[in-house]
């Protein structure tokens, strides 16, 4: 009987062979759910700004095929003609409203966020205005300025009878619009203010109640830090919003009575004038008048991370 001597295996040397094909389809997976948010991103956004800016260097009037170039010439007109930048002191009354705006937010989101009755009708109440379209806002409010409207009959209840145009001169006018503009957009800016504060740990609350903090010692120290990020982004958005109101002016006053916003001007130069070449310098100027007020506006008030906890 012979012994058989067993030879252990060998360990390989050569590496697995691992596929692939997983690693690539884990690569691209990320991208695939990207690519038609992405698709429409481009087409939609960033084709037309730099289709824009192309026509802003030409005399196209938006309905002949023929086109010519004419250098910064449209942008020459632009910074000649002292009527065409008079309308940005309009967009001083929405700069006003936006400051209002933002305050009356804030402070019913802080009370709201507490436990106070009737919150959630209180919520829905104040968001509402921003659910309806920008047009019947328009025409509802046309109603309401109007000679002997709803304004001036709520007045005369009150004994006072005023036989005032409310959108018949500047002033008045340009109040009324900034003031229908407050009572539209004030819902979106109270959402963003509640859902940041609301964000903030309770645990803190009760710790500075348990120190005898009383509620204006808790916005000062606890929600007006917390809410910092949210508050420089409703600084933004109103400001830029200020500088482009468009739907509610345009509807009630088509910029009349020297209510002509930046943005209506443009629409007029490129649907009424057919210039629509001129019409896009315009936009253009706008676009980057916003990007260095928001450049400017986060250079001078930085976003800081604010560690509440």
């Amino acid at each position: 009987m012979t012994d058989t001597v067993r030879t252990p295996p060998v360990a390989s040397t050569t590496p697995p062979v691992t596929s692939r094909r997983p690693r690539t389809w884990r690569a691209l997976t990320p991208w695939l759910f990207l690519l038609i948010p992405l698709t429409l991103l481009v087409v939609f956004t960033y084709a037309p700004i730099i289709n824009m800016v192309a026509y802003s260097f030409t005399d196209w009037d938006g309905v002949s095929p023929e086109l010519h170039y004419t250098g910064t010439g449209n942008y020459t007109e632009l910074f000649t003609r002292p009527e065409l930048f008079e309308v940005f002191f309009v967009s001083g009354y929405y700069l006003a409203a936006s400051a209002v705006q933002i305050v009356v937010a804030l402070y019913f989101a802080t009370i709201l966020s507490f436990d106070v009755r009737f919150r959630n009708f209180f919520k829905g109440l104040l968001f509402f205005p921003y659910l309806i379209n920008g047009v019947a806002i328009g025409f509802v409010f046309l109603y309401f300025f109007q000679d002997g409207g709803t304004l001036d009959s709520v007045l005369a209840l009150f004994g006072h009878h005023s036989d005032h145009a409310w959108l018949g001169d500047p002033v008045s006018a340009n109040l009324s619009l900034a003031g229908a503009s407050v009572w539209r957009y004030t819902g979106l800016t109270f959402v963003l203010f509640l859902g940041a504060i609301q964000s903030i740990p309770g645990e803190l609350y009760e710790a500075a109640e348990l120190d005898g903090a009383s509620r204006w010692q808790q916005f000062r120290h606890i929600i007006a830090p917390g809410i910092k990020p949210v508050l420089t982004l409703a600084v933004i958005l109103s400001i830029s919003g200020s500088l482009s109101a468009f739907d509610i002016p345009y509807i009630m006053t088509g910029g009349a009575t020297g209510t002509e916003t930046f943005v209506i001007q443009t629409v007029k130069l490129a649907f009424q004038f057919n210039k629509t070449g001129l019409a896009s310098a315009a936009a253009v100027v706008l676009l980057l008048i916003i990007l260095a007020v928001t450049w400017l506006q986060r250079r001078l008030v930085p976003d800081d991370r604010v560690d509440l906890v």
